[in-house]
């Protein structure tokens, strides 16, 4: 074993490498490609043994063989973010219907904020909606155990098991004890055993649905009583008089499985309620004056990474509360790690007692409900409040500082029964209890946290309404307001805002301002994706009107031809999303016969992400040379009869290229290729002259280069008073587009990708030569061929045999590969 710091994706691999995984498959998407990328380097070490890992196409493409492993008895792990389950939706839900052999964890990565995706989409509601177990880890730690647990639990059951970091859980660093080499556990030697069961006909349906009914059940039950899942649940007792105390309490907790007494539901509910009780920490002191621990009133659900924030809250109330002299009010805390399905008994037994209940949860109020179903089920006499009340967050992330804003507010109005106002706007707290400081002191009880949906993102009110004079108030909102605006004081400046922008040399630059400008004059609805080139979109490029979902350009546009034929459609899509959700909706434009043009960007990677091969780069995930799938051979099978190519850094090139495409009638495809700049080796920065430029800003407002800037100090003789641009040195790629954009010829440098000055477009021949494999192949004009058509509908007569051996005799004249 050695001790090493890890990101929790990291830490999450070497989990499942320890529990014997022995296939491993995903796409990748921030914040979960980490996972795959690290099996993939132990393996390559050779400290990971008996595991297969791959990027695959898509997502669905990745559940669906390692259900076919899964069937041979093998450990499978799939990973994916959020919407990347969406993709492998239709697999999932079928999947759960027939149930798995070895254990099969999915590995959803959410994104509360969102940070880095389209949606904010909580997978805890996905798990219920195709009805799969969903394990919710607070820490990098608790998820490192929750990755066994889940293999187990899936074997157990014969069930996908879900396991739902968030992306401050991915990305966390902390240290743990891992081992030096792990193997892939053993395969059942009988290996895949064929059974009707595997065969997914209505009567099998109707029978698997019942099983999972009953699963479902059984694992409720397991997430309260079985130690080795119900440890991810935790519930314990803080607060009250012994404010420090308490303060350790909400740090350290305790955890431990409802023990079941008596037979089959006899006294559960009362059982479960004496454990949660004793659950209390043993620092909590006891009331003054009482004989034992006064019994709380008050409770704090918390699930995922909200369990930290919420400990964290109460640490620093705790701590202020104990300097002003006064105390937080006797709570209750269920941590909850089992989302899915709910661990009912235990909730029920933290309940017992409480008059209010305060939840945090990250993305949707899935834990709100279920304590909201459980009060109505139960009959008990118990107010839930979160985000559908407007006491929490209702989208984005949490913190440790809003969420001890709104736990003081809640303890200040519970302790004084007053009603927790949905969505109050500001407006001053206040607490009539005879034991409030505010009313011994006569302080001003400052406004804390806007409930409105419009401020949910602002956790504090600005810290220069704090001082160092604030006067000490018993309100726990107020206090948590001035501990909040005091540690902000440190910095009272606005930190300046970085905004999206393609990398200085960036292919895709060239690709978007060759389309526009060979589209002047004609109106044009521009369709992106998902990718870099998203970024398409802001000014000035201005290069992408709509985005949806991964592949979602190519089909929207054809939608646009449709309605409005008028006006021309392009859809951008990259060389990745080419392969993971494009083909489809290109197959659905040759077909329909829709007026469209595919500007499909290959830069030879999946930039975004991370820079990952895909099937067109001719490696695969662990090194292995592979003949790469040539794109336009894609688009020729498919039936695209208009297939050009461009280096998307000579301006004149690609705008001829472009034009070319969009006149075609019918679907037509531009290829812009030229290798992402985290590829290939910098050229020379371009350098500009002082005497040329004319400070017309055209090489900012026309490609938005953050490698270019503007200085009015600089003057020259062409452009006088109104300052010149500049190169940052540091920054620029040596792409020479702004080269061929500067009107006056002020910027020097090299045109052209390699030195080759290009100005005409190549068509695609059937047949070419192959390309080397890993070689990152460039069109440019002396390399050209002439485009040769192949008719492949055939005579009239002729029956689809003959039409296809007819194509097929025709392609082996045009040269066999």
């Amino acid at each position: 074993m050695a001790k090493k710091l890890l990101m929790g994706n990291e830490a999450f691999a070497h989990a499942a490498l320890e529990a014997g995984v022995n296939v491993v498959a995903g796409y990748p998407g921030t914040p979960s490609s980490e996972l795959v990328e690290t099996v993939a380097k132990l393996h390559g070490a050779g400290t990971a043994r008996d595991v297969h890992v791959e990027w695959s196409t898509n997502e669905k493409a990745a559940l669906e063989m390692l259900a076919g492993a899964s069937y041979c008895g093998a450990r499978v792990l799939f990973t994916c973010k959020q919407v990347g389950l969406n993709v492998a939706s239709d697999a999932l839900m079928s999947l759960n219907y027939v149930g798995v052999g070895g254990g099969c964890v999915l590995f959803v990565a959410d994104d509360p904020g969102p940070i880095s995706s389209q949606t904010e989409q909580d997978t805890r509601r996905f798990g219920a909606f195709a009805k799969v177990p969903v394990l919710d880890p607070a820490t990098p730690e608790q998820g490192f155990a929750m990755m066994g647990a889940a293999f187990d639990l899936s074997e157990r059951y014969h069930t996908p098991v879900i396991v739902r970091p968030t992306t401050r859980i991915n990305h966390a660093s902390t240290f743990f004890e891992v081992a030096d080499e792990t193997h892939g556990r053993p395969l059942p030697a009988e290996g895949f055993q064929k059974d009707p069961k595997w065969v997914i006909f209505p009567k099998r349906a109707f029978e698997g649905h019942g099983e999972i009914n009953r699963r479902l059940a059984q694992i409720a039950w397991d997430y309260a009583y079985d130690p080795a899942l119900a440890q991810f649940n935790e519930v314990f007792e803080g607060g009250g008089e012994g404010a420090a105390a308490a303060a350790s309490a909400a740090t350290t907790g305790t955890t431990g499985a409802v023990q079941p007494t008596g037979g089959e539901g006899a006294g559960r509910t009362s059982a479960a309620g004496q454990a949660a009780r004793n659950a209390a920490p043993a620092a909590a002191a006891p009331e003054a004056g009482t004989s034992g621990v006064e019994e709380p009133r008050v409770g704090i659900v918390a699930g995922g990474v909200s369990v930290a924030y919420a400990r964290e809250a109460l640490a620093l109330l705790e701590r202020e509360a104990a300097r002003a002299g006064v105390s937080v009010p006797r709570y209750r805390f269920f941590a909850v790690g089992t989302p899915y399905p709910f661990p009912v008994e235990t909730a029920a037994a933290f309940a017992e007692g409480l008059s209010d209940v305060i939840v945090f949860e990250e993305l949707d109020s899935v834990l709100e409900e279920e304590m909201q179903k459980l009060a109505g089920v139960r009959h008990l006499s118990l107010r839930v409040h979160g985000k559908l009340t407007g006491a929490a967050n209702d989208r984005g992330e949490n913190t440790a500082e809003n969420i001890a804003g709104r736990l003081g507010r809640f303890f200040d109005r519970t302790r004084a029964a007053l009603p927790i106002p949905p969505h109050e706007d500001g407006g001053t707290s206040t607490c009539s209890s005879k034991s409030s400081l505010s009313e011994k002191m006569g302080s001003e009880v400052y406004p804390i946290f806007s409930e409105s949906a419009e401020s949910a993102r602002e956790e504090v009110p600005p810290s220069s309404r704090y001082s160092s004079e604030v006067e000490r108030t018993d309100s726990l909102a107020a206090l948590a307001a001035r501990t909040i605006g005091a540690n902000r004081l440190s910095y009272d400046g606005v930190l300046p805002v970085r905004h999206p922008v393609l990398c200085a040399g960036c292919p895709h630059r060239g690709s978007f301002y060759a389309v526009k400008q060979a589209l002047k004059g004609r109106e044009a609805v521009l369709c992106g994706d998902i990718g870099c080139y998203t970024l398409g979109n802001a000014k000035p490029l201005d290069a992408v009107d709509t985005c949806l979902c991964m592949g979602a350009g190519i089909t929207m546009a054809q939608g646009f031809s449709v309605v409005e034929p008028h006006k021309k459609s392009v859809a951008f899509v990259g060389d990745s999303t080419f392969f993971a959700s494009a083909l489809t909706g290109i197959a659905n434009a040759v077909y329909n016969g829709h007026d469209v043009t595919f500007a499909i960007l290959d830069n030879a990677t999946t930039a975004m992400t991370g820079s990952q091969p895909h099937p067109g780069t001719g490696v695969t995930l662990m090194g292995e040379k592979r003949r790469p799938i040539v794109i336009e051979e894609v688009l020729h099978g498919l039936g695209v009869q208009h297939i050009g190519f461009a280096n998307p850094h000579s301006v004149e090139m690609s705008v001829a290229a472009a034009r070319a495409a969009i006149d075609y009638d019918g679907p037509a495809a531009i290829i812009f290729r030229a290798p992402c700049i985290q590829l290939k080796k910098p050229a020379e920065p371009v350098r500009i002259s002082t005497e040329l430029c004319a400070g017309c800003k055209k090489c900012i407002t026309s490609i938005g280069c953050p490698g270019i800037g503007f200085d009015e100090g600089l003057r020259g003789p062409k452009s006088g008073e109104r300052g010149q641009a500049f190169v940052d040195g540091s920054l620029c790629d040596g792409c020479a587009l702004c080269v061929q954009v500067c009107p006056f010829g002020a910027i020097e440098g090299a045109v052209g990708f390699g030195g080759a000055v290009a100005v005409e477009p190549a068509r695609y021949t059937p047949n070419p030569e192959p390309f080397q494999t890993g070689e990152i192949p460039v069109v440019l004009a002396d390399e050209r061929n002439d485009f040769q058509e192949t008719e492949l509908r055939g005579e009239p007569d002729q029956t689809p045999g003959e039409a296809l051996g007819a194509a097929e005799g025709s392609l082996e004249e045009g040269g066999a590969r």
